[in-house]
């Protein structure tokens, strides 16, 4: 059985693709997420010109204030699918009993949700890290590219970190069953395409680069919130509450954070934080700008050498970040902004994602410094090795950064299939 309009799928070899349908994102809070979905609709409307790109939302009116110009290219937001018991069932997936592990998502969609898979080409299953660990059991991502895949529809794991998923054992072989069934897909680094082609043996992967790191930055007036600096410039400081969970028990990264920029702030540099991560107005929970404005709250006697970044949409974010001379940071798409921007970078980790992305773009250069090793000393240490090869760093990028964001555009081009 067809779905959908028949004359879009699987009728001829040499179709278009022309409706698209980004699995995995629901909200422009985080600018990650909207970092991936703008680049992403980049690349294929400069593939598929005139394509349609549905984009999933819980609240249509703010994501369209963050991105104005959407319907100009191609998006049309639709509602997205996040039903009352996901909590409970994601709660459920963490008792230890392997029927669970194994049950992916078991529960039926909506007509509505249904018909809007059914009404494209093919389905992108964006987010970045939905499948993996990080955070909870992807099973209902799972279930949404399922769904597709079931209707006929050709799905495209696009520019994500995969795994490892050994975590839960009882898991593996449906997420390896799930992931070998898709088209193909595109992973953003080295570890995760090694994990996928020899622990889970799949053959459909693809060695691409996170489509954020061709997001075209949009200018911004600066003058309202810059820090003052002296010659030394000014740092970008990203810290998230979400590095919180990966600390050691006797950290206080806050307060270490503090001990950090009063000594850069000493050195001569002003200091600049950029909230990545800003929820719904109001929302506390993981949310950057809440974090880092009770730091600042801590550092009012630097008179203005201290100053936090208003909340932008994601490319007026990557404009601010370009014109820093360094940046530090704990979430991957502010330092993606940044990396992609030419600016020497530190990456704060806590997950193999961003030591799989540094490593692909600097080899052995020791760029990322990991959560539970965060203090004042090991970020000053950080910084001094970005003074010391401030140089090299930015040839590096310079040389690496085209041949990343072709990657971007031949993953694009390969959606067409074969010429």
């Amino acid at each position: 059985m067809l779905f959908g309009p028949e004359a879009r799928v699987g009728i001829s070899g040499d179709y278009k693709l022309k409706r698209f349908y980004l699995s995995g994102q629901r909200t422009f809070g985080n600018r990650g997420c909207e970092a991936i979905v703008r680049s992403t609709v980049a690349a294929l409307c400069g593939q598929f010109e005139g394509c349609e790109v549905l984009v999933p939302s819980d609240d249509f009116e703010r994501d369209r204030r963050q991105w104005p110009e959407a319907a100009e290219s191609g998006v049309t937001f639709v509602k997205a699918y996040r039903p009352f018991h996901l909590p409970y069932w994601i709660y459920a997936q963490r008792l230890p009993f392997k029927t669970l592990k194994r049950a992916g998502w078991p529960f039926p969609f909506p007509t509505w949700f249904k018909e809007q898979i059914a009404s494209v080409d093919a389905v992108i299953a964006v987010g970045g890290d939905n499948y993996s660990l990080d955070y909870l059991l992807p099973s209902f991502f799972i279930g949404i590219d399922k769904l597709a895949m079931d209707m006929g529809k050709p799905v495209y794991l696009w520019g994500g970190s995969v795994g490892p998923f050994e975590r839960e054992p009882a898991f593996v072989p449906v997420v390896r069953d799930h992931l070998s069934r898709m088209t193909w897909i595109g992973v953003r680094e080295s570890l995760s395409y090694t994990y996928l082609t020899e622990t889970l043996g799949l053959t459909n992967v693809k060695l691409m680069a996170d489509p954020a790191f061709t997001l075209v930055k949009a200018p911004i007036d600066y003058d309202a919130f810059w820090p003052v600096a002296g010659e030394a410039g000014v740092i970008g400081l990203n810290i998230s509450p979400l590095i919180e969970r990966y600390k050691s028990e006797d950290q206080d990264l806050r307060e270490e954070a503090i001990g950090f920029i009063r000594a850069a702030v000493d050195k001569g540099f002003g200091v600049l934080f950029v909230p990545h991560v800003i929820p719904k107005e109001g929302e506390p929970k993981n949310n950057d700008a809440m974090y880092m404005e009770k730091m600042l709250d801590e550092l009012k006697d630097l008179e203005g050498r201290v100053a936090i970044m208003p909340s932008l949409n994601a490319a007026q974010i990557k404009g601010v970040i370009s014109r820093l001379r360094f940046f530090i940071g704990a979430r991957t798409h502010a330092t993606i902004a940044a990396m992609s921007s030419g600016v020497p970078t530190i990456s704060i980790s806590y997950s193999v994602k961003a030591i799989g992305i540094n490593r692909d773009i600097f080899g052995d250069m020791p760029v990322v410094l990991e959560t539970p090793k965060l203090t004042t000393q090991t970020l000053l240490a950080k910084l001094e090795y970005l003074q010391d090869q401030e140089q090299q760093i930015r040839d590096c990028l310079t040389n690496v950064l085209p041949k990343w964001r072709r990657r971007v555009e031949t993953a694009a081009a390969s959606l067409a299939g074969p010429k």
